[in-house]
């Protein structure tokens, strides 16, 4: 499943911009979970481990996302992770060009409140996250936590 590519220059090792790809089925949910645990675990991110958990299921929910609702748009899907000094960044990309907007809790619906979830472990956090068209008319969704954990006011 998991090709990765790493884009590197001046900076502390464990510094970087992964990308890799997976078709977009269920499998790749827990693959996708775990390739980005093991890179973060590779290569030493000092990152909190309440931090950890919270991208995870963020890889988690977003993956589901794609596969759920771009597969038959877009076969594939891009997962990457960007870690700076202070912060790590985790994003899918698929080539659907719909924009998701977290919708309203429906205590009726038994779904349908994934981004709902990555919104709020993102504000707990003190991140942040946003959905964004591509250059090539899909979209990618994001979300950048800081690597030790801030309390909120």
């Amino acid at each position: 499943m998991v090709t990765i590519e790493r884009e590197s220059g001046d900076q502390l090792p464990y510094e970087g911009v992964w990308r890799f790809t997976a078709p977009a089925v269920d499998a790749s949910v827990p693959q996708a979970r775990h390739a980005v645990r093991d890179l973060l675990l590779r290569q030493g991110v000092p990152v909190a481990d309440d931090v950890v958990q919270g991208l995870l299921l963020i890889v988690s929910e977003l993956v589901t996302n794609a596969v759920r609702h771009a597969a038959l748009l877009s076969p594939t899907l891009a997962v990457e992770v960007a870690v700076g000094a202070e912060w790590v960044r985790v994003s899918v990309e698929d080539n659907h060009p719909y924009r998701p907007t977290a919708l309203e809790t429906d205590h009726a619906r038994t779904g349908g409140r994934g981004l709902l979830l990555v919104r709020e472990i993102t504000r707990e956090a003190g991140g942040a996250c946003d959905a964004e068209h591509t250059a090539t008319g899909g979209k990618v969704i994001w979300a950048a936590l800081p690597l030790k954990p801030t309390p909120l006011p």
